[in-house]
């Protein structure tokens, strides 16, 4: 569009979705973006937020609705109209507080203004209309189990499989419950600076409620934060976000001042963060990461928290470095991974084509081999990920350990779950955390 004039918010949450779906964009981003060239005010962007995350979290079970009430296949419409029709759906089976009419009326605007097809408007209404002259649409129902949960809870039946296998049927379920749900933001005490007291108050004083986390020490549940580079104690390095599960990798490695220590893929830097403290900003932690503007995001974190002995490098954790064979303490290996244990943060990850995934288990394991040439006898080695596939999780560590008899699992000990054998999954309908392993090794002296 070519006018000037502010973008609504079920403009944005259009364009935005439909990108990801075209281009392959990742919401989160483009949606930024989007409100911020769009000139959305604060409400109105708010609005966008939800409505484009509301419909990637449950973007198969509106389709399964409206494909009832639609004369064409849906893979057939102009990906704007449908984009459209989703977000409607979405707003009269979600969303309360937006009047029918409301949602009706703004579907068949934004249709008008970004659809080619001129017919497009009178196909919105009507299929709109019908949904709603339907009253109380019926639960969703699947050749078998696994498609009914599929569908209605929006995760693909591979993946909707895989959580199966692994949780049964009720167990799935709940996950993919969760996963829909919303995350909470945490706070992580920077006690190199404050107390969690002090940073309570100085978060109140910004009208920012914290709660005490549940069994976290030094985390807090952020409410009303807002835009958190606007409030002192952000802007003081008085806490960073990181979720606790991703917290206790770095608590697992059992950190002590003056060690020496490799996070190996580093950005956007909460475990370097996270291991500086425990080592009270004494010692040395090695921030490594492949790409130059992730380091400058590594920088200016040390920097606001004023954790002087992060170091962060270019490097790539598959690349051996000679000067480092043997040189440090504990080695954490946060490598990449499919990311399907943050759902709840990134809707649109479920929607990956999982072929390319499969190829991941190789690209960790040759990450973890050569980071275990960094670790000096006696030394601990730290592997994690953020995702809930087995073969991406416990299948490397273990095929590491048979090719790696130098190393062995080492049993740690975690606030409010005690001492695990050397591995443990966290799971978001469980834990309330990311889903999330870790493994420590131990590489015998």
């Amino acid at each position: 569009m070519n006018d000037k004039r502010p973008m609504s918010a079920r403009e944005a949450a259009l364009v935005t979705l439909a990108a990801c779906e075209r281009q392959g964009a990742w919401s989160d981003g483009f949606l930024k973006k989007t409100l911020r060239e769009g000139n959305l005010d604060r409400r109105e962007a708010a609005l966008a937020t939800r409505l484009c995350f509301g419909v990637l979290q449950n973007r198969m079970l509106l389709d399964w609705h409206l494909a009832r009430f639609c004369k064409m296949r849906l893979d057939k419409l102009e990906l704007n109209l449908l984009c459209a029709l989703r977000i409607a759906a979405y707003q009269l089976l979600f969303l309360n507080k937006i009047p029918a009419s409301a949602a009706v009326n703004e579907a068949v605007e934004s249709t008008r203004r970004y659809c080619k097809n001129p017919r497009a408007t009178g196909m919105v209404n009507g299929v709109l209309r019908a949904m709603l002259r339907a009253g109380e649409l019926p639960e969703p129902t699947g050749a078998d189990k696994a498609e009914t949960l599929s569908i209605k809870y929006s995760h693909p039946r591979w993946l909707t499989e895989a959580f199966i296998a692994r949780l049964g049927e009720d167990g799935a379920e709940q996950l993919l419950i969760a996963d829909n749900g919303q995350p909470p933001v945490a706070a992580q005490v920077n006690t190199t600076r404050t107390t969690a007291e002090e940073l309570v108050s100085a978060l109140a004083a910004d009208g920012v409620e914290a709660e005490p986390h549940p069994w976290l020490p030094d985390c807090f549940i952020l409410k009303n934060s807002g835009d958190l580079e606007r409030l002192a104690a952000y802007r003081e390095g008085l806490f960073y976000i990181q979720d606790p599960a991703a917290r206790l990798a770095v608590t697992a490695a059992g950190l002590r001042p003056e060690t020496r220590v490799l996070d190996a893929c580093a950005a956007p830097g909460g475990k370097s963060f996270a291991a500086a403290i425990d080592m009270k900003n004494r010692g040395e932690v090695v921030s490594c990461d492949i790409h130059p503007h992730k380091i400058r995001l590594l920088e200016a974190g040390r920097d606001r928290l004023g954790l002087s002995i992060v170091t962060p490098t270019l490097q790539s954790g598959a690349a051996f470095r000679p000067e480092w064979e043997g040189a440090f303490d504990a080695v954490i290996t946060d490598v990449p991974c499919s990311g399907l244990g943050v759902i709840r943060k990134k809707p649109d990850i479920r929607y990956k084509d999982p072929v390319p995934m499969k190829g991941l288990p190789a690209i960790q394991r040759a990450i973890l081999d050569n980071c275990a040439r960094y670790v000096r006898p006696g030394g601990t080695l730290v592997y994690s990920t953020c995702t809930l596939l087995e073969r991406e999780n416990e299948g490397v560590v273990d095929s590491f350990l048979s090719d790696h008899p130098d190393f062995g699992p080492e049993p740690f000990t975690l606030p409010q779950f005690g001492e695990q054998p050397g591995m443990v999954t966290f799971w978001p309908h469980i834990h309330h955390t990311d889903g999330f392993f870790v493994a420590k090794l131990r590489k015998r002296g």
